[in-house]
């Protein structure tokens, strides 16, 4: 039997979608290559709402996290975090020997643009990062008000961690002002894990250029000229299965029609959100809430485990809460090629279990 995957990510991959992934492989200094990526990036530039360049990467999202706050940080780095994957954000930058301030809201509430405005202020840094959206918490962050204030920086780099939101939540990069909107495969895509991708502003770029020592493999200055320089060509070996797969979703997607993908995830949220709040809490600030997951505190303190088993026989798996707040809550996702029907018959196994 297959398990439909309703945690945080990976999501269930459509079985047409793994198939591309079985193509033969092309060199990847062939114009093939190349044609395979630029089709990729133009699509992309769709999905993001930018005219900037796309970078790829066979890593996780968090390798292009890595990669944006050593290349691009010179001064010191402003992360804001409203959970663990802020909070890896920080690690990362410490690790790399990057200058960095963390300043963090509890779980469950958002970044405010206010106190954005009051950091920034200081001109102590050169490039903040916020998570657009927490998977530890639910909360999915006012990354429109908080442009109005990069406004008055124009000076700052701005990168967004839209791992578990790009694609499935309206992004428009250029709008915003945002230089590095990175996500990933293995979320709102509808693909396995193992690569991601990010938006590379012109701003950014000069910034990079500012920075001496950027790493080599997560350089992404380095993978910027390359593609510029190689025709739309990696600096190393590119997992041409993912890219496959990526081309062909993406066909799938903007198929769909992006505004219909949103609205879509929307509605298969707000389904989830009210079954919560009849039966048991939302955990986030309601003003926030995630358009991709959401995270319901366990009021009836119901056994998630045991539940996940129950749920298994039926063909189902959700996540329980992350660190601390394991079986203090749960999470149910709601993203990528799921329909509001999926969810509904999630909801019906969950109720005939508890009940």
């Amino acid at each position: 039997m297959t398990i439909k995957l309703f945690i945080p990510g990976p999501v269930s991959v459509r079985e047409d979608v793994l198939a591309k992934m079985s193509g033969q492989m092309i060199g990847h200094r062939t114009k093939g290559a190349s044609e395979l990526q630029r089709n990729i990036s133009n699509k992309l530039r769709e999905v993001f709402f930018t005219k900037e360049e796309i970078l790829l990467s066979t890593s996780s999202g968090s390798g292009l996290m890595e990669g944006a706050v050593r290349s691009c940080t010179a001064k010191r780095a402003a992360v804001f975090s409203v959970g663990s994957f802020g909070d890896r954000w920080y690690d990362m930058a410490v690790q790399n020997g990057i200058p960095a301030d963390k300043f963090s809201v509890p779980e469950g509430q958002a970044t405010q643009a206010e106190a954005v405005d009051e950091v920034l202020k200081t001109g102590k840094y050169d490039l903040i990062t916020v998570t657009h959206n927490e998977t530890s918490s639910g909360i999915m962050n006012p990354v429109e008000e908080i442009s109005q204030v990069l406004k008055k920086y124009p000076e700052v780099i701005w990168c967004i961690d839209a791992v578990s939101s790009a694609g499935g939540s309206k992004i428009e990069v250029d709008k915003l002002g945002i230089d590095i909107c990175i996500t990933s495969t293995q979320k709102c895509f509808g693909l396995p894990p193992g690569m991601s991708f990010t938006t590379f502003s012109q701003k950014a770029v000069e910034a990079a250029k500012k920075v001496e020592f950027r790493g080599q493999y997560l350089d992404l200055l380095a993978l910027y000229n390359f593609i510029q320089k190689k025709d739309y060509q990696y600096p190393s070996t590119p997992s041409l299965s993912h890219m496959y797969a990526l081309d062909y979703q993406l066909d799938r997607i903007l198929a769909e029609g992006i505004d219909n993908r949103f609205a879509r995830h929307i509605e298969m949220a707000e389904y989830v959100r009210n079954w919560a709040r009849n039966n048991f809490a939302l955990f986030a600030d309601e003003r926030y809430l995630s358009n991709t997951l959401t995270v319901i505190k366990n009021t009836k303190e119901i056994d998630i485990k045991a539940l996940n088993g129950e749920l298994g026989k039926r063909g189902y798996v959700i996540a329980n809460g992350y660190g601390k707040m394991k079986d203090l809550t749960f999470r149910i996702s709601h993203m990528a090629d799921y329909t509001p029907d999926d969810l509904k018959n999630l909801i019906a196994a969950i109720d005939e279990i508890i009940k």
